[in-house]
C-alpha cells in the first residue's frame, strides 16, 4: 500500500449493489462498510462519502440505510425498477459518475468502491483532471481493466475477514 499524505482531501463513492453482490457470491457474507470507509479514508481528510443504494417496495432495507448514515455516509437512494417479465434494475453508474466529476474540483483523491468495469472511462477522465483515483473491490470480481488504470487498486479479498460480516454458520465451513 502506498503512503497517503494526511492533508489529502478524499471523496469516497461506494457502489453498494456491486459490493453486496460480490460479497454474497464470493463469500456468502455481507460487507463491513465501516471498515471499508476507514480503509478508504486512511487517516486523510474526508470531504464526502456517498453510498449508492436501492430501495425496494417493502422498505426492509431502511435500517441498513440508517446504519450507513450513522457511519457518516450520504445515501443516494434509487427505487428498484421492475419490468414486465420480472427483470429488475437499479443502475447507479451515471449517478456515481456525475458525483465523481462534480466532486473532483473539491478533492485530491476519489476512492471508488466498486469492481464494475463500466467505470473505466470515468477513472481515466478523473486521472486526466489530476485526481488520484483509488479503487477498492474484491479482486476476484473486479474488472481487470479498472485494476490496471487506477492509481491504486486495493483487493479487499486479500483479507476478506476484515471487510466482511460473515455469519457464524458460514465461519465453521
Amino acid at each position: 500500500m502506498v503512503l497517503k499524505p494526511k492533508e489529502q482531501r478524499v471523496a469516497v463513492l461506494i457502489d453498494v449493489q456491486n459490493m453486496y453482490h460480490s460479497a454474497k457470491n464470493l463469500y456468502r457474507a455481507k460487507v463491513n462498510f465501516a471498515e471499508i470507509l476507514k480503509l478508504s479514508v486512511s487517516g486523510r481528510k474526508l470531504i464526502r462519502a456517498f453510498a449508492y443504494v436501492v430501495r425496494t417496495k417493502t422498505g426492509e432495507e431502511k435500517p441498513f440505510f440508517d446504519a450507513l448514515i450513522k457511519l457518516g455516509m450520504e445515501t443516494r437512494v434509487r427505487d428498484l425498477q421492475e419490468y414486465y417479465g420480472g427483470m429488475k434494475k437499479a443502475d447507479w453508474d451515471v449517478g456515481i459518475a456525475i458525483d465523481a466529476v462534480t466532486s473532483a474540483n473539491k478533492v485530491d483523491v476519489i476512492v471508488l468502491v466498486s469492481g464494475d468495469g463500466d467505470f473505466l472511462q470515468l477513472i481515466e477522465y478523473l486521472k486526466n483532471q489530476g485526481i488520484r483515483v483509488e479503487v477498492l473491490a474484491f479482486g476476484r470480481s473486479a474488472s481487470s481493466k479498472i485494476r490496471e488504470v487506477a492509481d491504486e487498486f486495493i483487493d479487499l479479498g486479500e483479507t476478506p475477514e476484515k471487510y466482511l460480516l460473515i455469519p457464524k454458520n458460514e465461519r465453521e465451513r
